[in-house]
């Protein structure tokens, strides 16, 4: 092997492409997807096959146990017509209908008969359809004297000799089923005997059985129901010629016959059918009675059937996928041992070429060593260099301005201002010998210790220094620090490294601003010190701002500046455990912001400076809110 071959999977071809390598995966994926949805779906049919089979099986029972119990019901009653032709007194009451006494002794006989058989009501009519004596004649609601020819039952036992008809009694307004039958014997329509049988028992023992039931007349209209809602409801609009029967023979009494939510969704069989009755789902197992042209349906909610038939489905998806996980793991740790084999075999290829590798890039390595040592060493000398060369910069450019003041005002013989120049140059050696020795900062942690230091007084020294460009730019100088007694702790020489360096960039930057202001604000917050200084100039440019502290960044010509500023107060600031940050501002001009800690001690303000009057002189500005150089 090739000692700059990689190491190749032995699970792939070495020439797979590389957007082809998951499709295996997603393939295998997709088909443990379908088979879980194939067992879900298996799983919810048969459970819904089976729920079926158990509700048509429950429903057919019920059916007929009802269908058999409401026939006989029907049938008990057929002997009363036949009973009553055979009594002289209803013959004769029909010869004679004006006999009130004999129209009583009929009344009485029916009041008995009726008793016994337990019917609702007995009532005998004449051939015109009205009704001479009934069971109830002394009761409210009686039929007794009614004329009754437009009802059904009496059209067909005057013209068929029998008549059945299910409907709300005229007078009563209760519903029942009527029995006539024609009294002849041997005369054309002689009269009529009807019995009216009373159902709702039937009905009242239907509610005890599961689900609903419905007994539905030929026009498709609800007689009977276990649900009070359904009651002389038609399963379909009634058509023209329904409408005008029923308005003729009113069966439903004053029923509105708003028609049902009934929709078939689904036949089973001739006489089962899935329904939607009112927005649900119902297994509608129908039969048609023996002895009346009624349909009697049971009504099974199929609700608890889905549920049950979901619950399979379930039960099927997660046993298939626990199946199909335990395949999948055996596979895979069957895979991942003839992998862990390969695995070995391909890194004891790779251990063997890379001990001969290793051997010559050793000593490859160590000759790059030698030459990157002394690289470092010769970037760390120049940035070294550079930097000795920016901060030495400062105070000598101030000793040359003090010493030229200095020869100014030995000429008119202010002897006392000289020796204070003199002693202000005498100030910058010693702070050159500390700027030498800070040197290290830029490999480790300064040493000096941190002291208070009076805010303002430092802020004069700085000033002092940048006194001439200040005039020279014609900048205007804003101090406001408050209160004038803040204190920072810090090294005086970095301090005043710091300020010096942020006053004389804001200087440069403004060179060709319309209004030149440098403003240094200070405030406590929190236990330290947040000094700002803000600029009018154009601002730090996009493209500067996020290296802006990175050592030779910088927009100045060449010449007039490394780079190096920023670097070196950046590591002042975090030497004295302080931050220096800057940004730009929505008016216009730059901000550099100095976070230090405060001095717990309270250092008082030194005694003002001496008077600048004179235009020749370089002594600071007074410190105050807001100072112009002439």
């Amino acid at each position: 092997m090739n000692s700059r071959e990689p190491v190749r999977r032995f699970d792939l071809p070495p020439d797979a492409p590389k957007g082809w390598r998951g499709l295996p995966r997603w393939c295998g994926a997709l088909a443990l997807v379908g088979i879980a949805a194939i067992a879900a779906f298996a799983g919810h049919q048969l459970a819904m096959q089976n729920g079926l089979a158990r509700l048509r099986e429950a429903a057919e029972h019920r059916l007929d146990m009802l269908a058999t119990g409401l026939d006989a019901d029907l049938a008990r009653f057929d002997y009363l017509p036949a009973l009553l032709e055979m009594t002289p007194i209803v013959p004769a009451l029909l010869g004679t209908p004006s006999d009130t006494q004999l129209r009583d002794a009929v009344n009485r006989y029916l009041d008995g008969v009726n008793a016994t058989a337990g019917a609702e009501m007995l009532y005998v009519l004449d051939a015109a359809g009205t009704s001479l004596a009934a069971s109830d004649w002394d009761k409210p609601g009686t039929t007794l004297g009614q004329d009754l020819s437009f009802r059904p039952y009496v059209i067909d036992a005057l013209g068929q000799g029998r008549g059945r008809f299910y409907g709300v009694g005229i007078t009563s307004k209760r519903p029942g089923y009527y029995l006539s039958y024609a009294l002849r014997r041997g005369q054309p329509q002689r009269g009529v005997v009807a019995v009216k049988v009373n159902l709702e028992e039937a009905e009242r023992a239907w509610r005890k059985l599961p689900g609903d039931v419905a007994l539905i007349d030929p026009r498709g209209v609800v007689i009977l129901s276990t649900r009070e809602d359904l009651k002389f409801r038609p399963l379909l609009p009634l058509d023209a010629a329904q409408r005008a029967e029923v308005l003729r023979s009113r069966p439903y009494g004053e029923a509105p016959l708003q028609p049902l939510r009934w929709t078939q969704k689904e036949a089973l069989d001739r006489d089962v059918q899935v329904i939607s009755l009112d927005g649900r789902d119902q297994l509608a197992s129908a039969r048609t009675l023996r002895g009346a042209p009624w349909q009697l349906v049971v009504l099974d909610d199929l609700a608890p059937v889905r549920v049950a038939a979901r619950n399979a489905a379930l039960t099927a998806t997660l046993a298939m996928t626990v199946l199909l996980l335990l395949a999948v793991a055996l596979w895979q740790r069957r895979r991942a041992v003839r992998q862990k084999l390969a695995n070995q075999a391909a890194l004891q290829a790779a251990h063997d070429t890379l001990e001969s590798t290793v051997v010559a890039r050793t000593a490859q390595l160590r000759a790059a060593q030698g030459e990157l040592v002394h690289t470092g060493k010769m970037a760390a000398l120049g940035q070294m260099s550079a930097g000795v060369v920016h901060e030495l910069n400062q105070p000598l450019t101030a000793m040359r301005t003090l010493s030229e003041s200095a020869g100014i005002l030995l000429d008119r013989n202010r002897l006392d201002d000289v020796r204070g120049n003199l002693e202000r140059i005498r100030n910058m050696v010693d702070r050159l010998a500390r700027l030498t020795s800070q040197l290290k900062t830029f490999a480790h942690k300064s040493d000096l210790p941190l002291v208070p230091l009076l805010l303002s007084q430092a802020i004069a020294d700085a000033q002092m220094i940048v006194a001439e460009p200040l005039k020279k730019q014609r900048v205007s100088l804003v101090l406001d620090v408050q209160p004038a007694t803040l204190s920072v702790m810090a090294e005086e020489a970095a301090l005043g490294s710091v300020l010096v360096n942020l006053m004389r960039n804001a200087i440069d930057a403004m060179q060709d601003a319309p209004v030149r202001t440098l403003c240094l604000q200070a405030r406590p917050k929190d236990g330290r010190v947040v000094l700002s200084v803000t600029d009018t100039g154009p601002g730090i440019h996009p493209d500067i701002l996020p290296r802006l502290f990175e050592p030779f960044v910088t927009r100045k010509p060449a010449g007039s500046g490394l780079g190096l500023g920023l670097v070196i107060s950046a590591q002042l600031v975090r030497a004295m455990d302080g931050t220096l940050r800057a940004t730009n501002l929505a008016t216009g001009g730059a901000c550099f912001v100095v976070d230090l800690p405060a001095a717990i001690a309270v250092i008082h303000s030194p005694p003002p400076l001496a008077d600048s009057s004179d235009a020749s002189d370089f002594s600071p500005f007074p410190f105050s809110t807001g100072v112009t150089p002439p």
